[in-house]
């Protein structure tokens, strides 16, 4: 297992650790319910270094880009990112990803943690015809999310840029906590706002202490993967391993958005052709209507009994105080309002599929 440059920082704090991806990460401090709040009310931090970052560069850049993601990234300007995924040939998601334009020539790919291999070999395997030049800086930059409706105002007094003119998928290149060549990006998984911070693994102890001690005021506290993954859940972000793989297209995990047939990429003609034609299945969101944690791989039923799909991510949502989940089913037993069953254990819970956000942040 991997530790991250702030792991001994995490033990002295009291986190459980527990293996994620390859890396020793902390999943709770004080627990789960009080850090996700702690973030849809206030602000915290996470330590997510383990995810990874590809520099693209060179003439050849926005070629390699446009081939392996579905996304335009024509249409990206110095200082916007992206949220994009890498199809494969069969129709599936070898991962979902950021790209970042830093420069003319240059881009920035974060990549998922479990996945940093596969991608890079499945990247290089487009770039031998293509001929970018790719560097996997992976094992030497941290990434700290600085998360929660108090980020901006927590945070302004360790940079000398507006923290509140960077707009949603904007980033700058400046200082942040003492430290002069800071990507600080208007992204997150959680639905409430802040920034992520990239830096180099000898700058993240700086930077995290900097930040503890701005945000001290605001009642900033460290977040772990717990929480993360209920504020992700409550937004209906999709988690690759769960909700996206290999198997799973674009279109049927409603991510047609990011899925654009104005260019050629990697397997563009089934996708167009399986939109042509609607997918045969959809990822839908559900809330239980009684008593009851949906988790992954539960039976989904219709409300005749009959199984129709599985969960692929469940939990009980602290802000709502209601089960929560998503999962695959055919597409005709998708409608939103539709009353639906999710089979926990030997009791088939009533459960209606509903519209996401799951939380509407007032």
């Amino acid at each position: 297992m991997k530790n991250t440059a702030l792991f001994e920082t995490h033990k002295a704090l009291g986190a459980k650790m527990v293996p994620f991806a390859g890396y020793n990460m902390p999943v709770s401090y004080e627990g789960v319910n009080i850090e996700h709040e702690t973030v849809r009310k206030g602000v915290g931090v996470f330590d997510v270094s383990h995810m990874g970052e590809f520099l693209v560069e060179g003439p050849k850049a926005l070629e390699l880009i446009q081939k392996v993601t579905t996304n335009d990234a024509s249409k990206l300007t110095i200082g916007k990112a992206q949220y994009s995924c890498l199809p494969n040939q069969t129709g599936g998601i070898v991962d979902d990803l950021i790209v970042y334009r830093v420069k003319e020539e240059t881009y920035l790919l974060v990549v998922n943690a479990s996945n940093i291999e596969k991608d890079w070999e499945h990247i290089s395997k487009y770039n031998k015809d293509i001929g970018a030049d790719m560097r996997n800086l992976s094992d030497d930059y941290s990434l700290l999310a600085i998360q929660g409706p108090k980020a901006v105002e927590a945070m302004q007094s360790l940079t000398s840029v507006n923290l509140s003119e960077i707009g949603f998928y904007n980033f700058v290149v400046a200082d942040f906590a003492g430290i002069d060549y800071v990507i600080i990006s208007a992204t997150g998984y959680t639905g409430s706002g802040g920034f992520e911070i990239y830096c180099k693994n000898s700058e993240v102890k700086q930077v995290w202490d900097k930040v503890m001690e701005a945000g001290a005021g605001f009642g900033i506290k460290p977040i772990g993967l717990a929480a993360r993954d209920t504020l992700r859940l409550e937004m209906g972000y999709c988690l690759y391993g769960n909700d996206i793989d290999d198997t799973t297209s674009p279109l049927e995990a409603g991510l047609g958005w990011i899925t654009k047939f104005t260019k050629d990429f990697v397997n563009s003609e089934a996708l167009a052709k399986e939109k042509e034609e609607g997918p045969k299945r959809k990822l839908i969101a559900f809330q239980m209507e009684e008593r009851g944690i949906p988790r992954n791989g539960y039976p989904i039923l219709d409300k005749d009994g009959n199984e129709i799909g599985k969960v692929t991510s469940g939990t009980m949502s602290p802000s709502l105080s209601q089960g929560i989940g998503l999962g695959y089913v055919p597409t005709d037993h998708s409608q939103v309002g539709s009353p639906i069953h999710i089979k926990i254990r030997i009791n088939k819970v009533p459960a209606t599929i509903v519209k996401l956000p799951f939380y509407k942040n007032t």
